[in-house]
């Protein structure tokens, strides 16, 4: 039988039980505790962790949770690249909180997130558009964490005048009257796609709008966004370039090239950039799927290492920081 044992109990006008002595919970290590025969309301001093937990029924929860600020970079999928003379896919949208670096659409850096310990967050990865093989490209998915959604790339045009779509960044247009105007891009996201004259317009990047086509040359992607969150600077989510009688350029941080004489090249693999327009009907290149980075202090916080539906490389350390890199899937993480 459990004893509460304390020199003095008293009360006051408040209805409040005030206690002379500290409050000593029972002391238990990891492995003790989990040995106990538990019920919803239990409550110890965990020493291994040195924190107090509170058994909820099914798990031992910290008492208080406590805070974690967590920096991100939020991209999404990029948009495919349109067909027959098409336009540039647009890049997914891109959203930043990490050392005052700029996000997407000439945007200033956002906010990072406060998190509570032991709560669920979701986390989606969004998949790159697939190139247009008849007509203009498909958008990309879009990318979240937590509050924050990014949107996929916009398509590009193709076809025979069909109009390129807006997402994070826009579709670059398709040289077929019908279908020649750029697509606009998400505010504070990404840019819109340049406009076609003949050849395909190249597809907007996060850093900047697509070029347009001027009837000598295919329009090129617009320039991705430089982030150091992983403690390197790269640069991602750039535009599409289109395609035509000579190759338009994909855009700075892995835009596909559009193509020429042939179908679109696929843009790089998670930088959310669009994919390359085709020259002719060969189809357009594939947007990319974009990521999801977090950043955090280390002394701070332990991610859980359960991440069902996810894909990741693992936790690493950049001097006294902790970050992680989504790739794909989607899924819920929580720290402690």
């Amino acid at each position: 039988m459990s004893e509460l044992k304390t020199n003095k109990i008293s009360t006051n006008d408040q209805n409040n039980v005030a206690i002379d002595n500290a409050l000593g919970l029972k002391s238990y290590t990891t492995a003790q505790r989990d040995a106990l025969t538990s019920v919803a309301g239990d409550m110890i001093y965990n020493s291994d962790d040195s924190k107090v937990q509170v058994y909820n029924g099914t798990s031992w929860d910290d008492l208080g949770g406590g805070f974690l600020v967590v920096d991100y970079l939020v991209i999404a999928g990029g948009g495919g690249g349109g067909n027959s003379d098409g336009g540039g896919g647009g890049a997914g949208g891109y959203r930043a909180s990490y050392n005052s670096e700029t996000s997407g659409g000439g945007a200033s850096s956002e906010f990072d997130i406060t998190l509570g310990f032991g709560e669920d967050y979701t986390v989606t990865v969004g998949a790159g558009g697939p190139g247009g093989a008849i007509s203009r490209g498909t958008n990309g998915n879009n990318s979240i964490f937590h509050s924050v959604t990014s949107i996929g790339g916009g398509a590009g045009g193709g076809g025979t005048g069909v109009s390129p779509l807006t997402g994070g960044s826009g579709g670059g247009g398709d040289n077929d009257v019908g279908g020649r105007t750029g697509a606009a891009g998400t505010t504070n996201q990404g840019f819109s796609g340049g406009s076609a004259v003949d050849d395909g317009a190249g597809g907007g990047g996060a850093g900047s709008t697509g070029t347009n086509s001027d009837g000598i040359n295919p329009g090129n992607g617009g320039a991705g966004v430089a982030s150091t969150i992983t403690g390197s600077s790269v640069t991602r989510a750039g535009g599409g370039g289109g395609g035509g009688e000579v190759a338009g350029t994909g855009g700075s941080g892995g835009g596909g090239n559009g193509g020429q004489g042939g179908g679109g090249s696929n843009a790089t693999a998670n930088t959310g950039s669009g994919g390359g327009g085709a020259d002719n009907s060969t189809g357009g290149g594939n947007g990319a799927n974009g990521v999801v980075i977090l950043r955090w202090a280390t002394a701070d916080a332990t991610i859980s290492p359960t991440r069902t539906g996810l894909t990741d490389g693992d936790v690493q350390t950049d001097g006294t920081d902790s970050y992680i890199v989504f790739t794909a899937g989607t899924g819920t993480i929580s720290f402690s």
